[in-house]
């Protein structure tokens, strides 16, 4: 596994990774580590414009054979070595790219959420699991995290309200993918408790713990 990679991730996302089976860390980590990609060219603070050549140029590399990308790049190295079929992940970029409008809304969102749960189909495929409980943990995931990244205000709460609207129960998602019971267990914390960060303090690294642990 990469350390180069892994020390690029998130607080929450790297904890999470530490809960994956051996045999899942690889493609688990080349997934989050590309994600985090993503969100540093838009999150950025750097030109729209600029942003999307950038999200344009992955969104190529993802939808063409992987002999044909360049060499010397470790996360596409990472890619190449441990995921497998990649198409799914050009969601991803959507969704990030989504995010680039000059007031994202409710459409946005959404889309930005869908692509994230695309990573995580595409994992779920490449482990050999089931992904029929992917798509609520990993939405809820989505937009916590989102929320958490912006400055408490009418925006921030409207992504907040949306999700807790739905009141869905929590599947049990198999043990390959415990990262993401993790960062759902998180998520669902901060959304419940209208916290500041996904991880806050004791509390949220005991939570993260206990689901890494246990799974539940």
């Amino acid at each position: 596994m990469s350390v180069d990679l892994l020390e690029t991730l998130p607080l929450p996302q790297r904890l999470a990774l530490s809960y994956a089976p051996a045999s899942a860390r690889p493609a688990t980590l080349a997934l989050l580590a590309l994600d985090t990609r993503l969100a540093g060219v838009v999150l950025g603070g750097g030109e729209p414009m600029l942003a999307q050549i950038k999200l344009a140029w992955w969104r190529d590399r993802l939808g063409e054979a992987s002999d044909r990308w360049p060499k010397g790049e470790p996360l596409l190295a990472a890619l190449h070595e441990s995921v497998g079929d990649r198409s799914g992940l050009v969601a991803l970029v959507d969704g990030w790219e989504s995010l680039l409008a000059e007031q994202p809304d409710k459409h946005e969102w959404e889309e930005f959420a869908a692509g994230r749960v695309a990573l995580w189909d595409v994992l779920a495929s490449k482990l050999g699991v089931d992904v029929k409980d992917v798509a609520g943990p990993a939405r809820t995931w989505a937009l916590a995290d989102l929320a958490m990244g912006m400055a408490p205000g009418s925006e921030r709460a409207a992504i907040t309200s949306a999700e807790q609207a739905l009141e869905r129960q929590s599947p049990r998602l198999p043990r390959a993918l415990r990262p993401l019971a993790v960062l759902h267990a998180l998520a669902r914390r901060a959304l419940s408790g209208e916290r500041a960060a996904l991880l806050d303090g004791p509390g949220a690294m005991l939570l993260a713990m206990r689901v890494g642990i246990s799974g539940c």
